[in-house]
């Protein structure tokens, strides 16, 4: 038997048990931070593209000829050099996103820093 007053209680008429939280997170992560980061940055994204190959052809791309002169480093320094810096030439003019281009400088930066410290020693 059917009441008069009476609702059947569905997904349109029925009042949900959830309570409104805001979705925000305090989370102070070194990954959260480089996303926080590059988010921010995503209007600069031309600027990143030529800091980086004005960086990488001021200091990275004479480093290979440093190396293997001065501390009779290997040949293959030359090529994991112009590996990075072709690979950053052609993310940026790709139209590659900001993450990758910071991403492609940052590991650049880093193996060129660990191929001069590993070759001095």
């Amino acid at each position: 038997m059917l009441y008069k007053n009476s609702t059947m209680a569905t997904s349109i008429n029925h009042a949900g048990q959830w309570t409104q939280k805001p979705a925000t997170t305090n989370s102070t992560s070194i990954f959260n931070k480089w996303a926080v980061f590059t988010q921010r940055q995503s209007e600069n994204k031309t600027f990143w593209f030529l800091l980086s190959l004005v960086f990488q052809g001021v200091f990275f791309l004479p480093l290979p000829a440093l190396l293997i002169y001065y501390f009779n480093a290997p040949t293959l320094i030359v090529v994991i050099t112009l590996t990075l810096f072709f690979a950053n030439i052609i993310a940026g003019m790709g139209g590659a996103g900001i993450q990758t281009l910071l991403k492609l400088f940052a590991a650049s930066m880093l193996i060129h820093v660990l191929m001069a410290i590993i070759c001095m020693l």
